[in-house]
């Protein structure tokens, strides 16, 4: 049984904000198995935010990031390797494989990222063009804007 409902009614007096609809039905949607491995979203400053994924056991070769259409894609996996003379006996690190998706808002990009004590840190930077800033609009008192048709 499923829960979705629709959120067209929140936005008919909007303009621009088909995307932010889109982020507010991702949210709600439950993905199973999206909560391995554990991560933090943190914001360092107006336009500075940080993405931590804890990557226990794995290196930088075992880790891929790709950014396409918008959406950040962190994976991984445990390349086989089979160490010679050990057997666990009880092995607790998890070294399954993952993928994580994070859809990035408008004007976002991926900084650097690295990988250290375990924690892959991923920086991303909103970096916003001049023609998408807000511009203060002059009022003219008595003059009617000319419109064309």
């Amino acid at each position: 049984m499923t829960t979705a409902f629709s959120l067209a009614p929140l936005f008919r007096s909007s303009v621009g904000f088909d995307r932010f609809n889109d982020l507010f039905e991702t949210a709600l949607r439950n993905e199973p198995g999206s909560s391995y491995p554990p991560y933090n979203v943190e914001k360092h400053g107006d336009d500075q935010y940080r993405i931590v994924v804890a990557a226990a056991g794995f290196q930088e070769e075992d880790l891929e990031l790709q950014v396409e259409k918008g959406v950040l894609t962190v994976s991984g996996g445990k390349r086989e390797t089979k160490a010679e003379n050990v057997s666990y006996l009880h092995q607790g690190i998890a070294q399954r494989a993952f993928k994580l998706s994070f859809r990035l808002a408008d004007h976002i990009e991926v900084k650097a990222a690295g990988l250290s004590n375990g924690l892959l840190n991923i920086d991303l930077l909103r970096v916003v063009p001049e023609e998408a800033k807000p511009k203060r609009i002059a009022i003219n008192a008595g003059q009617q804007p000319a419109l064309q048709h």
